[in-house]
């Protein structure tokens, strides 16, 4: 399989010695969400992503009940190992189920169940090895522990440090939600990454009063997932989603202001959003779901347009961004 662009720009995690591609491929679409996609469209998909020069790969066991990293393996198996980044995740394991479930269109017989303990942390990254059929996975994250921190932090951060410790894993962070929760948590323990979703984009800058300082402070890198809000801010239309909900008229409505100041600027609102989190300083890189090729290839396009800046600044002159929000 041959690279038709350029790899992206690099950056390294914290302290560690694993490095991240600015641009990363989200694995969770490949795996049916909301909609069927298919071993064939799920491997094209990640076969562009390499095409374009994408190098790190974000997945877990409860995308689509190990659909997600199965589908990823398929591909990253005939590639380099050394050339590529996988992030997995721990936090769940999986269990039979039959029928339908939750948010994923293609059911297996399988679905996720919450286990933050240190012997369900080993479990899962066995059962990621497994289903991947790598040799390692590069980055461990505990998953959506929001609402488990105790648990968390007793079982799978100490599984994932122990693991990190034994080279098993080159690096460890949190993959959440919640900017308080992430917080706590990182707090707790020796982490080198935090992958963040939807809450620095240009519609939710909450992370940036207290998660952002607290990361750079500790040597934290971020990976900020969500860029387009789960919709909304790749397309501001009646009936958009934000953060997998129906979107309430006033954001709708703050969208749409974005997307003209950016319209006045010939620039596509896809790309001030898919840019804008990799200027703060604690960002290493962002995060895009894809489940075809051509949302691969928008995206790459989306994030080497030009912007001047000229629109950031209109965007701030108008209150749509804050003043202390750093800018490209």
């Amino acid at each position: 399989m041959a690279t038709n662009r350029p790899e992206l720009e690099r950056r390294r995690l914290g302290d560690t010695g694993v490095s991240v591609s600015a641009m990363g491929l989200g694995c969770a679409p490949i795996a049916g969400l909301f909609t069927p996609v298919g071993p064939e469209l799920a491997a094209a998909t990640v076969e562009a992503a390499w095409a374009g020069g994408i190098r790190h790969f974000d997945t877990a066991p409860h995308y689509g009940a190990g659909l997600s990293e199965e589908r990823l393996g398929s591909v990253l198996r005939g590639l380099p190992r050394e050339a590529f980044t996988v992030s997995t995740k721990m936090g769940r394991v999986l269990v039979d189920h039959d029928g339908p479930w939750d948010l994923w269109a293609e059911p297996n017989g399988r679905a996720s169940a919450f286990d933050f303990s240190g012997d369900g942390a080993r479990e899962a990254h066995l059962g990621s090895l497994e289903r991947l059929g790598l040799d390692r996975v590069d980055i461990g994250l505990v998953h959506d522990a929001d609402d488990h921190l105790d648990e968390a932090a007793a079982g799978t951060y100490a599984a994932l440090a122990e693991l990190r410790s034994e080279g098993r894993l080159g690096a460890i962070g949190v993959g959440m939600n919640s900017t308080d929760a992430a917080a706590e948590l990182l707090s707790r323990g020796d982490f080198d990454v935090a992958l963040i979703a939807g809450r620095y984009t240009l519609l939710d800058q909450s992370a940036l009063g207290g998660l952002y300082p607290l990361c750079r402070s500790r040597g934290v890198s971020v990976i900020a997932a969500g860029v387009f809000n789960s919709g909304i801010l790749a397309a501001p239309d009646a009936g958009a989603t934000f953060d997998y909900a129906a979107a309430d008229g006033a954001l709708v409505a703050k969208a749409r202001a974005i997307a003209e100041v950016c319209a006045r600027h010939g620039v596509p609102l896809r790309a001030a959003a898919l840019q804008f989190p990799l200027a703060h300083p604690a960002v290493a890189s962002i995060l895009v779901g894809a489940r075809t090729p051509a949302e691969v290839d928008d995206a790459l396009a989306m994030f080497a347009h030009p912007i001047p800046e000229a629109l950031w600044h209109d965007l701030k002159r108008t209150g749509l961004l804050p003043e202390e929000a750093p800018t490209p």
